[in-house]
């Protein structure tokens, strides 16, 4: 009888070591077991300038960020403070500091643009003229990339989109344009439908932010929402759209409709790098997916305006 018990142990040692074995030797197992979690950092209106020491906690949430060894980072727009209503000379150093701080990140970044990253639009504050080769959205393309774009990672599609629209009137508003309407349509359209979908968008698609801070009847303005959202939004119905990360409110909301959470990621600059901004402190998102599904929390870096002024 202790004959045949030690066999079989024996014969289940010997399962357990195969079984192990088979998993490191197959990599289709691990590329599986790979893909089921991974994490990432949305990061938005991060508003850097030399003033206000805004590089300083530039780099603090980065030294945070890289300590929390996300897969990557996304950025929510409004890299910089401001190229709107500035010169040349003011906007390029701008670009210029923000693309040197962003070398510290210790993973690879995705900006997507904010309505603070268009060149000198606010033309009687900028005296910038639409002849000028990098006026508008182009500085932006030209320093950073193109303004809207997908990347996939571990089996999940990440959108970039451009929400920011000039209308030629010293002024913009939240727009997805018909061209990218069209990239949308014709980027989705080789997805498996049960893809899980992320869209990055600086000015918000969904937000309750007037009827909390003003009244409940007050409709949001179009520099506030994107104006067509509605119809972007229904480009999704047959697939997958797991999450909407949004920017340029400066507070955190967690809205959820079928299925979709429209998370508004607060801002790493909070009130401009003066303090808290309506009770939010200056920070991040941390997004956790597991599978199918996803965690998140906002997560306050530790910088505070006394201490480092």
């Amino acid at each position: 009888m202790k004959k045949i018990f030690r066999i079989a142990v024996i014969l289940v040692f010997l399962a357990c070591r195969i079984g192990i074995l088979h998993a490191w030797n197959n990599p289709q197992e691990q590329d599986k077991k790979e893909k089921t979690s991974f994490t990432f950092i949305f990061l938005t209106d991060i508003h850097l300038q030399p003033e206000r020491n805004a590089t300083q906690g530039f780099l603090k949430a980065i030294e945070k960020i890289n300590q929390l060894h996300p897969d990557f980072v996304i950025t929510g727009g409004d890299l910089i403070m401001d190229a709107l209503g500035e010169p040349f000379s003011r906007a390029d150093s701008l670009y210029n500091l923000y693309l040197e701080t962003q070398k510290y990140f210790k993973m690879p970044v995705y900006n997507t643009m904010g309505n603070h990253e268009i060149f000198g639009i606010y033309r009687q504050e900028s005296g910038v003229d639409k002849s000028h080769p990098e006026y508008g959205e182009q500085m932006f393309v030209k320093r950073i990339g193109s303004s809207y774009y997908s990347f996939d990672h571990k089996g999940w599609h990440f959108m970039i989109l451009n929400s920011v629209e000039d209308t030629g009137n010293e002024s913009y508003i939240g727009l997805i344009d018909d061209e990218q309407i069209e990239w949308i349509k014709q980027d989705i359209a080789g997805l498996d439908k049960q893809t899980p979908i992320v869209i990055s968008t600086h000015i918000p698609f969904f937000t309750v932010y007037s009827q909390i801070y003003e009244t409940a009847t007050t409709a949001n303005d179009s520099s506030l929402v994107i104006i067509n959202a509605k119809e972007v939004y229904d480009l999704f119905k047959n697939y997958n759209l797991k999450l909407v990360l949004q920017g340029h409110l400066h507070t955190v909301e967690d809205i959820s409709v079928n299925g979709t959470h429209f998370i508004t990621g607060g801002a790493v600059s909070a009130e401009w790098w003066r303090g808290p901004h309506r009770g939010f402190e200056e920070g991040f998102v941390l997004i956790k997916v597991k599978n199918n599904n996803f965690d998140w929390e906002y997560i306050d870096y530790g910088w505070e305006v006394n201490k480092e002024e």
